[in-house]
């Protein structure tokens, strides 16, 4: 008998779904093209015409929520294959962007708008932001001494400008 109990414990068990502890659900984009690829000029061209589609307060907060998006995205990936330097970059506009969305959202506000729904928005991606800026430092070196040629090295202290970028998203 008890081995029937056992072997329905052991078959619950593995049909079970597995739950994934996110601190949110909020999903990041797939990076788009990187540094030296041919069409990464050109994507940031047009991006910045695209900056004049978004027109209006709601406009803008979804413009800046993308390329913060965006950004974040390509540091990490940046980062991922250990270029530092270019994933710096890419975290700093992504962090520019960032406090740019909550301006936008105030203009909203003060013309009468509602802007509960964008808040909860940018709670979520500000939780993803900040589970994947967590990931990342985990990932890095602490710093990393960029030596590129003909030129004097500069030390890029990793996790001192990750945390910054945790602190512009804690602190909204």
């Amino acid at each position: 008998m008890s081995w029937v109990i056992i072997l329905l414990l052991l078959v619950f068990s593995l049909s079970s779904t597995p739950t994934i502890n996110a601190a949110s659900e909020y999903v990041l984009p797939y990076p788009s093209f990187m540094p030296g690829s041919m069409f990464y000029k050109v994507n940031l061209i047009k991006d910045e015409i695209l900056k004049y589609w978004y027109f209006g307060s709601f406009g803008q907060f979804k413009y800046n929520l993308k390329q913060t998006d965006k950004y974040l995205v390509e540091a990490k990936t940046l980062f991922e294959y250990k270029q530092y330097l270019l994933g710096i970059n890419a975290l700093k506009k992504s962090d520019t962007y960032f406090i740019k969305i909550k301006p936008s959202l105030l203009k909203a506000k003060s013309e009468g708008k509602d802007i509960n729904q964008s808040l909860l928005i940018l709670k979520d991606a500000k939780d993803k932001h900040i589970e994947t800026l967590e990931r990342v430092s985990k990932e890095v070196p602490e710093a990393f001494v960029w030596e590129p040629e003909k030129e004097k090295p500069t030390n890029l202290n990793l996790h001192e400008i990750i945390n910054e970028s945790i602190h512009i998203r804690t602190n909204e």
